[in-house]
């Protein structure tokens, strides 16, 4: 019975013992009046609202719901036959029924009832006041017996879809927390493969040629006294894998660096990066970076600064430029990138574009952006970029 009420609503129930009580206070004054004693209708009465409390679960066997309505359906008709004066209140009660039958039972079945309990009522009414005035009466009882029932009914279907809508949210927030989890953990595998991958390339290079040039600088320290020339070849082959090493150290150090850099403040980042080309180059940077940016997944940052690393270095490469200007802006749409100089200009038509500008025009490809060289005004090269702003 409780899960029956949390599924369909306190409101209906209160409603059925509202009419009851209605039904019972007409039919006790009607009796009265006929000077009857009242317990003749009101014993039937208290047997219906008895009966009603123990209304079975719409998923109760269904010789039980069965069970119940038929009890229900004769305890409804008794007051009529002992007491044929309060014929107009006791068909009230298939009101309720009505309403229960749709509850208790899919639709077609639930119709069956309903019709059954027009076919009741329609005997007590040919019963009490006669076949044609019996039969007229009937019409507004068996309408309000159907709209009884359709009105529950659809109490129920909404009920219904209110539970599958909380359902597929549950299942909604739960698959969304599983997939941050995946995201998460597909990130650390990612780290963990990214370390592991630059350990080996490490030991393969920079430990391979320090490991040679232990070697060698051994042998030259036992050939000093007894034989200074081979001793002097040797050292220079040290020197030789050391600045290879150097190199190889360089780029594996740059490697490692990428990520710290993906990680900070996009403005900050730039402002590092400039100040470096500036150390190395001794070319003037202006710059033009917003304090504050609008929160940008790790990939955006990621292109916009990979983006400005190469042009500046394209610019210490070919532009024989004197000044370079480093803009990073953004509005309601997108982020933008634009990194000039005032050097000799871009290559002329034809010319094969490198692996740098290729890699950053197929990573802003992939984020629905665009990237362009071409001359600046006033002289010299410039490289955009513009990203669309993620939703």
């Amino acid at each position: 019975m409780k899960r029956l009420f949390q599924r369909q609503g306190v409101l209906l129930y209160l409603i059925g013992y509202l009419t009851w009580g209605t039904v019972a206070l007409i039919s006790v004054q009607v009796i009265r009046q006929a000077g009857k004693p009242w317990w003749w209708v009101g014993g039937p009465l208290l047997a219906f609202a008895l009966v009603q409390a123990l209304i079975p679960e719409a998923e109760a066997p269904a010789w039980r719901r069965c069970l119940y309505l038929t009890v229900q359906s004769l305890l409804a008709l008794i007051p009529i036959f002992l007491s044929p004066e309060a014929w107009s209140a006791s068909p009230i009660l298939y009101f309720i029924l009505s309403a229960q039958a749709m509850l208790l039972f899919p639709l077609r079945p639930g119709l069956l009832w309903i019709g059954l309990f027009i076919l009741l009522t329609a005997g007590a009414f040919v019963y009490t006041l006669g076949v044609r005035t019996g039969l007229l009466t009937l019409l507004p009882y068996s309408g309000g017996y159907l709209f009884f029932g359709v009105f529950a009914q659809a109490v129920a279907s909404a009920e219904a879809a209110r539970r599958q809508s909380q359902a597929l949210l549950a299942d909604l927030q739960a698959a969304h927390r599983q997939l941050q989890e995946y995201a998460l953990r597909v990130e650390e595998l990612a780290v963990v493969e990214e370390r592991n991958r630059l350990a080996r390339e490490m030991h393969d290079t920079l430990g391979h040629r320090l490991t040679v040039a232990s070697v060698q600088l051994e042998a030259a320290q036992r050939l000093c006294p007894t034989d200074p020339e081979r001793a002097a070849g040797l050292v220079g082959n040290v020197r030789d894998q050391v600045r290879e090493a150097l190199g190889e150290l360089r780029a594996t150090v740059a490697a490692l660096r990428a990520p710290v850099e993906a990680d900070l403040q996009l403005p900050g980042a730039l402002r590092r990066l400039a100040d470096h080309f500036e150390q190395a180059t001794g070319l003037t940077v202006h710059r033009a970076l917003p304090e504050e940016m609008p929160p940008l997944p790790a990939t955006h940052r990621l292109a916009l600064y990979r983006a400005a690393q190469e042009a500046l270095t394209n610019v210490q490469k070919h532009a024989t430029a004197s000044q370079v200007w480093l803009v990073l802006s953004f509005d309601h749409e997108a982020i933008s990138l634009l990194v000039g100089d005032d050097g000799q200009g871009p290559p002329p038509a034809g010319h094969p574009e490198g692996f740098g500008l290729r890699g950053l025009r197929e990573r802003a490809g992939q984020l629905g952006g665009t990237l362009h060289l071409e001359p600046r005004p006033g002289g010299g090269t410039q490289v955009s970029l513009r990203l669309p702003r993620p939703a």
